[in-house]
């Protein structure tokens, strides 16, 4: 009994050495990401929702390479990695993929989810560090006198009713401008090309619209490039 009662002593003390407790505090210490893929209205485009913030109330659309390389490392990988991706949407915690019609989704799937996965785990940078700079500084800087009465009004109801619903399925829409009664949206992540956006545009947020606000006489959409 004492002889066991020693051995287990002796391997409790190496337990306790210095590189020994940094492994183990090193695994304890990693974040465990969890992943999943959901299928939007856009049949072209997946979200791949994580369990981590991305971007943190915000959003950033690149529909190709070009303008991923300005804002995201993450968005690159994937244009890189995956020849079929056409476009990246990063918002809150979720990353939305938009593929070329050519390929199925059943056939890409599982690699897409699994290599942002194993990006994330390793704690890559998912945005450059002067566009989280300038989103804190927009967070700190926000002024709503910035639009007239009738924009800021549009923005909140867009704010309250529409992007809740828009963002479930991994897409924004954005206000650009109202114009002689004209309210222009910018329509990105699975929003774009999206064969539903123009019934969702028409029915549900130029009805809103005109409903709330009487100056509103109609709402079209542009694709946010």
């Amino acid at each position: 009994m004492l002889v066991f009662r020693q051995k287990l002593l002796e391997k409790f003390a190496k337990f306790l050495e210095p590189n020994h407790k940094s492994i183990v505090m090193s695994e304890v210490n990693k974040r465990i990401i969890s992943l999943y893929a959901e299928a939007t209205p856009n049949p072209e485009t997946m979200k791949f929702v994580v369990n981590v913030m991305l971007f943190d109330r915000d959003r950033i659309d690149m529909p190709d390479k070009e303008a991923a390389e300005k804002f995201s490392p993450l968005a690159v990988a994937l244009f890189e990695q995956f020849d079929f991706v056409r476009g990246v949407f990063i918002a809150n915690n979720f990353v939305t993929i938009t593929k070329e019609p050519s390929v199925e989704w059943i056939e890409i799937i599982s690699e897409v989810r699994e290599y942002i996965k194993a990006y994330v785990q390793e704690e890559k940078p998912v945005l450059h560090a002067e566009v989280i700079k300038e989103h804190k500084e927009k967070i700190m800087n926000a002024d709503p006198s910035d639009h007239g009465a009738i924009e800021a009004k549009i923005i909140e109801l867009l704010n309250k009713y529409v992007q809740p619903a828009v963002e479930m399925d991994g897409g924004h829409i954005a206000f650009k401008s109202f114009d002689k009664g004209i309210v222009t949206l910018g329509m990105q992540g699975s929003c774009a090309g999206c064969p539903s956006s123009t019934v969702t545009l028409k029915s549900g947020i130029e009805n809103l619209l005109k409903r709330m606000v009487p100056e509103v006489q109609e709402v079209v959409a542009e694709d946010v490039v």
